[in-house]
Order: structure tokens, then C-alpha cells, then sequence
């Protein structure tokens, strides 16, 4: 990749010459007083920290951004690294000026090394933002602190969205020079982040340049062999497509200068993380991805574009179902274009874009553009305020959940994922987060629509409500006079409900009934699920303390009103308990004399565990205990027929005189299943045996053997069902679908 050099400031003023005399001293001013606050300073590659901010105002520069956003994007470390007031930059530079500093600012000295790649790359700086001496906090206070700044970063946004572009300038430049930074699991980890997060925020601000740059970055430092793999491939057609482009280009220039329409046509490859992308969603390797040449039509009017469209139609042949008319639907963002795919010269798969020239530019500078237009009074105000519509959902987001950690995440699947596009009884395209439910669908149309929601027909026909909608689906809710939502709504292992908005409407119902029906409800819920997982030896309290409450009522309030999940609890007391079996005292004779051996070699495909110092004996699970991936193990050595798997809690174990026999072991490669036994209990009748395996088959797992045990004096009936489960993960959710089948009142995990 081409090394990035950042200008110098007289080559940066030179370049806003779009700016006037005034303008171009306030950058000047900024300049001088930002390296005088940096001096001293380096990045992580050794050069001076000034060049930083000079090539966050480069790329402001490219956007053709105001005198006063390049200023702050010169300033925009000086309070974080130099310890600079905000008072001084209000005084010298004005209030707008020291908004979008603060804004960008958000980061807490304390973690602002280790959270964001921003400054020096995490490398060490001289000066006040290095007394912490690069300390490393501790994991989840990393997370729980990471979460806040993005929260206060995004709510900042929401009345200064500028601020979110001189973020994506400054996290585009330090992706840019992410090399600099020798441990790879960071670089790894600041890639995720722009993959997860600022890549999707430059596309909901249509900033499409930093959208498209920023995931090959990325792309390349989360899979640097697939990049390089598809770089060199595309790098070997080079110069068949260097003449192929120019040939087509010709060929469009022709048509149009015939009838008589000026237009700009270019040529590119489709950037290389959208062809990796095209490759996993089609499952296709690199060769046949055909349409990696596209080309983009600039023309003067909305008419033009579509004259130019019948032009290309008329020369090439159309993809049928590969055409998009953005301009008569914008996208969510405000991106505006036709998107065309043909069969060109020599049988090519080609992709076409026709837009005018203001439409380029919304769609290249995005956001930035809008600004422009709209500080200059000119008719873009309801674009620019269509463009950053999403920021205004982060209030909702805000005043329903005070977790940042949990508005974060909302940010990622509500905001930030996939779209499927559902259409309203009325016709009235609606765009939901992919995977979305009726429920889900029901409440983005009125909270008072999903809390009273009882059913749903999607294309006429009646679905459960936990249908997962497909694009161009026509949904219409089905509704109660009265009510409210199901608390099995907020379980996520029966995938109710996708997304955070639902599940924070549900959990504001729940939260205005009374306390002591979630007392009740939550206390029923925690009862269930520490039979299910055989837990009952937990008390009430300890659980509390773990989670923080007070008291054991807090706890099933909290419960009840959705707060907190039962999985969650689950997932946290089961950790606990591993770690308590680790550090217990182990029986006599037991631990002490199980051979120790410093460092296991890697499992080999295909082996389900793995023995301490040796590869490829023969292993099976024990019966008795039914062991499980991620459940604590031990190794039974017997006569002639390899090693036994136990769980390292099994009786059969612990109550053996051999400890001679015994050896360390741990899970080695995921195997396809796992055979575990459940009993299910339940009022007899008609058809149960039936409902209960299809549960289990709709999950797409097997049953080994079933028996069922019922009698005429009683009306209780009791299965048990050898299943083939991947995880504990998926036997929990089974489990928690089979208690949901008419008549069933109990499923345990069934253990000898």
C-alpha cells in the first residue's frame, strides 16, 4: 500500500484555497498554536506529533470543509495530550471551535492510550498525557470505560455532528500508519473497532471515500493473507483491465456526445474488502467474481442520468435484478445514484453508476457536503437533516438504557448491521436491522403497537412472531384491545425480538408493573433456571452479591423487569463455579498425582480433547457425567480402551481410589456434536412426543434415542431424550424451546 506523507502547513493553506483570507489565518493560528502544545511530542513511527493533526485537517481539506472544522481538527488533541483548558480555545479560536474539540475529545486520559489508536498510537508520548505511564487497566474496566467514551463520543455527535466527521478523518489517518504499532494483537483490535464501528459511521453519513478506505485498512490488518492474496490477484489483471476501462469509457463518452449530453466518466476495480465481501455471500472464489470493473457517469440533471441509463441498456445487456434507482429512493443516508450491472465487451459482468454532479458530492464528502450547503443557507437543509436523522436516535437510546456497554452493542446491531426493507399494510417501506421480527417490526411502527402485538401476517399468510423478515415482506400486526408484552420476548435464546429498541420498550413495560409481580415473576424465573442447570446449591444471596444488589427482592425485581437476564446470570455462575473447582483443595491423592506437563501441543483437527503431552490416543465422553465443551475435564486412563472424558466434578471420579490413572486433559478443536441425555416431565396428552422432537429438530439437532415413560393411573408423562448438541449454549436454548411446548412443565439436564 502507497506510504501516506502529510503536508506541510504551507502546503495544506495552499490547498484551502476555497477558503477565504480569514479563514485561512484561523487554520494558520490554529497550526501555530497546536505545534507549540506538541512539541516535544512523537508518534509511534517517530515522526513529530504535529504531523498528525496536519494530516487529519489534509483529509478535512478533501471534504472541502469550513475554516472552523480544520482549525479544531488541528486542535483536536491538545486538551487530551497537552492538558490545554478548553477556556483557552473558546478565547482564541470561539465557541464552535472548542464544541468540536471537546467533542472529539471524549477519551479519558486514563485509557485514551489503550482504547484508541487517536495521538500516538498507544506508543509512549512525553508531556502531561503520559503520567499514567502506559498502565494497562484491567479488561472489563476496559470495555465498561471503552463503551462510555463511545456513548459520550456519539451523544456529543447528536448536536455537533461535525464532530463525527474530524473522528473519521483523525481514525482514517491513524489507520493509515497503523504499521507503526509493533503489537499485533492491538493493531488487530483498533482494526476491529473501524470495521465494527467508524467504518458503518462513515456510511450512515454517506461519506462513501473513508467508508470504502477505511475497511480495506481494516480488511487488511484482520486478514493481511486474504488481502494480500486479493491485492496480487487483482494487481495480475491490471493491465488487460487498464485497457478494457479505457475501452468502455470510450464507448460510454461516444453514446452520450451522440445524443448530445455532457458527461464525466470514470473507471475502477471494486475496492478489495467489497470483493472478499461478494466472495463469502455468493461462495464464490475470486475468479468468478466478474463485475470487479465499475464505472461511474457524472451528468448535469436528474433527466440526463436516466437518458444516459436507456444508453447504457441500449449497448449492453442488463442484469435482470441487479438494478437500483437510489434517486427516486434515496437510501437512508440521503445516497443518491442508478445502479446498473451489464454484460459488457467480451461477456464482462460490468457495474454502472449514474448520478449528477451534486449527488457525487453528497455521496463522496457526505455529511461534510450537506454542512456546507446548509451553514450557506442553501436548499439542502432537509438532506443534510435526512443525513444525520440516525444521530437523533441515540437520545431514544440514551434515555432507555443508562449501560453504555448496551447502547454501544444497540449501535452496532439496530444501526450499524445489515438492513432488511419490509413494506406496511399501507405500502410504506420501512428499513429494519436483518433478522428482525414482527415484534420488532410492530414496535418501530408505536411502542403501544408491540406491547399489545398477538400475532402477524406477513404476505397475507399468519407467522410466528418469531418469523424472521425477508425483504419485501408486506406486514401487518395483529393486535389485542389490551395488554402487554410476554416476558419470553426478552429471553434471547427463543429470538423474539432482534433488536435493542424492542428490548428496551419491553423492559420499560415491565418496568412500570408493580414490584412485586416482577418480585414474583423474577424469583419463578431464577428458580427455573437454577433447577435447569443444577445450581440449587446456590443461594439467593450469593447471587445478589455477585450482581451487586442489596438484596435478594432487588435481584428478582431486577429480574422481572428485564434488566437482567437469566442466561447472563447463568453464563456468570457457572464461570464461578469452574473457578471455584479450580482453586478448591482437591481430594487426597487426587490433583497432586496428576502428571504435569508444562505446555500442551495444539489439538489436531477432528480431536475433541486434547491430552496433556501427547497427541492422537483414543478419547471417549464418559456416560455418567456427559461432559461438554467449556466444561471443566479430566482423563480416566482404563484397560484397554484409551481415556476416559469425565467432568472434574463427576462422582465416579472423585470417589475412585487410582489417582495414579488420572491425567490432565483439556477441549481441544470443536467436534460436530456432543450426546447429552435431558428428562422432560409434563401433563400427558395427545401428540406430545411429537411437538417435543420437532422443538429439537427445528434446531437442526439430532435425537439419539428417546424413552417415554407414562401411566394410566397418573396424568404425568416423563421423556428422556439423547440429543446431539454442539455446546452448552445450544443445549440451554433447546431446553428453554422444549419448556415452552403446551403441557411441559419441567426439562433438566439428566446426569447418572
Amino acid at each position: 500500500m502507497t506510504k501516506y506523507f502529510p503536508p506541510t502547513i504551507d502546503q495544506l493553506l495552499a490547498k484551502l484555497d476555497y477558503l477565504s483570507e480569514d479563514g485561512r489565518a484561523l487554520v494558520r493560528l490554529a497550526y501555530d498554536f497546536a505545534a507549540k502544545q506538541h512539541e516535544g511530542q512523537f508518534r509511534s513511527s517517530g515522526d513529530p506529533y504535529i504531523t498528525h493533526p496536519l494530516a487529519v485537517c489534509d483529509i478535512l481539506a478533501d471534504l472541502r470543509s469550513d475554516a472552523e472544522t480544520i482549525a479544531a481538527g488541528m486542535l483536536h488533541d491538545v486538551v487530551e495530550d497537552c492538558g490545554c483548558p478548553p477556556e483557552t480555545i473558546e478565547a482564541l479560536f470561539g465557541t464552535k471551535v472548542r464544541d468540536l474539540v471537546i467533542g472529539v475529545t471524549k477519551l479519558s486520559k486514563q485509557t485514551a492510550r489503550e482504547l484508541e489508536p487517536t495521538d500516538s498510537h498507544g506508543g509512549t508520548v512525553p508531556g502531561p498525557a503520559s503520567s499514567n505511564g502506559g498502565s494497562r487497566p484491567s479488561t472489563p474496566s476496559r470495555q465498561e470505560e471503552w463503551a462510555e467514551n463511545m456513548r459520550q463520543l456519539f451523544m456529543s455527535s447528536v448536536e455537533h455532528p461535525l464532530i463525527l466527521v474530524i473522528k473519521l478523518a483523525d481514525r482514517l489517518h491513524n489507520m493509515r500508519t497503523l504499521d507503526a504499532i509493533e503489537n499485533k494483537d492491538k493493531r488487530k483490535r483498533i482494526a476491529q473497532e473501524t470495521m465494527d464501528i467508524f467504518a458503518p459511521v462513515a456510511n450512515r453519513l454517506g461519506m462513501w471515500q473513508i467508508k470504502w478506505e477505511l475497511e480495506d485498512l481494516a480488511f487488511r490488518h484482520l486478514e493481511p493473507e486474504l488481502y494480500d492474496q486479493l491485492k496480487k490477484k487483482i494487481a495480475q489483471r491490471r493491465r488487460g483491465r487498464e485497457r478494457f476501462v479505457k475501452r468502455v469509457i470510450e464507448m460510454i463518452e461516444k453514446d452520450c456526445r451522440e445524443a448530445g449530453i455532457e458527461v464525466e466518466v470514470s473507471g475502477r476495480p471494486k475496492h478489495i474488502y467489497s470483493i472478499w465481501r461478494k466472495m463469502m455471500r455468493k461462495g464464490i472464489p475470486f475468479e468468478e467474481v466478474y463485475d470487479i470493473h465499475g464505472f461511474r457517469v457524472i451528468t448535469k440533471s436528474v433527466t440526463d442520468c436516466y437518458t444516459v441509463l436507456g444508453l447504457v441498456h441500449t449497448r449492453w445487456t442488463p442484469i435482470p435484478g441487479e438494478f437500483d434507482d437510489y434517486i427516486a429512493r434515496p437510501k437512508e443516508n440521503g445516497y443518491q445514484s442508478l445502479h446498473t450491472a451489464v454484460i459488457g465487451p467480451g461477456g464482462v459482468h460490468m457495474e454502472v453508476q449514474i448520478r449528477t454532479r451534486e449527488m457525487h458530492e453528497m455521496a463522496e464528502q457526505g455529511v461534510a457536503a450537506h454542512w456546507r450547503y446548509k451553514e450557506g443557507g442553501g436548499r439542502y437543509d432537509a438532506e443534510f437533516a435526512n443525513k444525520v436523522a440516525w444521530l437523533r436516535a441515540l437520545v431514544s437510546y440514551e434515555e432507555e438504557t443508562k449501560d453504555a456497554t448496551e447502547m454501544v452493542e444497540s449501535l452496532r446491531t439496530d444501526l450499524f448491521g445489515d438492513r432488511v426493507y419490509v413494506f406496511t399494510p399501507k405500502g410504506d417501506l420501512l428499513s429494519l436491522p436483518s433478522g428482525s421480527t414482527p415484534i420488532d417490526f410492530a414496535y418501530y411502527i408505536h411502542t403501544e403497537v408491540g406491547h399489545r402485538c398477538r400475532g402477524a401476517r406477513v404476505n397475507g399468510k399468519m407467522v410466528r412472531l418469531d418469523y424472521k423478515l425477508q425483504n419485501r415482506d408486506r406486514v401487518e400486526i395483529i393486535t389485542a384491545k389490551r395488554g402487554g408484552p410476554s416476558r419470553d420476548w426478552l429471553n434471547p435464546h427463543l429470538g423474539y425480538v432482534r433488536t435493542s429498541r424492542a428490548r428496551s420498550k419491553i423492559r420499560a413495560w415491565f418496568r412500570k408493573q408493580k414490584r412485586e409481580q416482577n418480585i414474583v415473576a423474577g424469583k419463578q424465573a431464577l428458580d427455573r433456571l437454577l433447577k435447569q442447570h443444577k445450581l440449587r446449591s446456590v443461594s439467593y444471596e450469593e447471587i445478589a452479591q455477585v450482581f451487586d444488589f442489596e438484596n435478594v427482592d432487588d435481584l428478582f425485581a431486577a429480574i422481572g423487569y428485564g434488566d437482567i437476564s437469566t442466561e447472563r446470570i447463568a453464563g456468570r455462575l457457572i464461570t464461578l463455579k469452574q473457578r471455584e473447582a479450580e482453586e478448591e483443595e482437591p481430594p487426597p491423592d487426587l490433583q497432586s498425582l496428576i502428571p504435569e506437563i508444562a505446555v500442551p501441543p495444539r489439538a489436531r483437527p477432528g480431536d475433541e480433547v486434547t491430552v496433556r503431552g501427547v497427541e492422537g490416543l483414543l478419547t471417549r465422553m464418559a456416560q455418567c457425567c456427559n461432559p461438554l465443551p467449556g466444561e471443566p475435564i479430566v482423563g480416566y486412563i482404563t484397560r484397554g480402551r484409551g481415556i476416559t472424558i469425565h467432568r472434574a466434578d463427576c462422582k465416579n471420579i472423585l470417589n475412585r481410589n487410582e489417582p495414579e490413572r488420572l491425567i490432565q486433559v483439556e477441549w481441544g478443536f470443536e467436534t460436530p456434536t456432543y450426546s447429552v441425555p435431558i428428562i422432560v416431565k409434563a401433563w400427558n396428552r395427545a401428540g406430545l412426543l411429537r411437538d417435543v422432537t420437532s422443538v429439537v429438530a427445528a434446531n437442526g439437532i439430532n435425537i439419539s434415542s428417546t424413552t417415554t415413560q407414562t401411566n394410566k393411573k397418573s396424568p404425568f408423562a416423563s421423556m428422556i431424550l439423547t440429543i446431539d448438541v454442539k455446546d452448552a449454549e445450544q443445549l440451554t436454548r433447546v431446553m428453554h424451546q422444549i419448556e415452552r411446548v403446551p403441557n411441559v412443565f419441567s426439562v433438566e439436564r439428566l446426569r447418572v
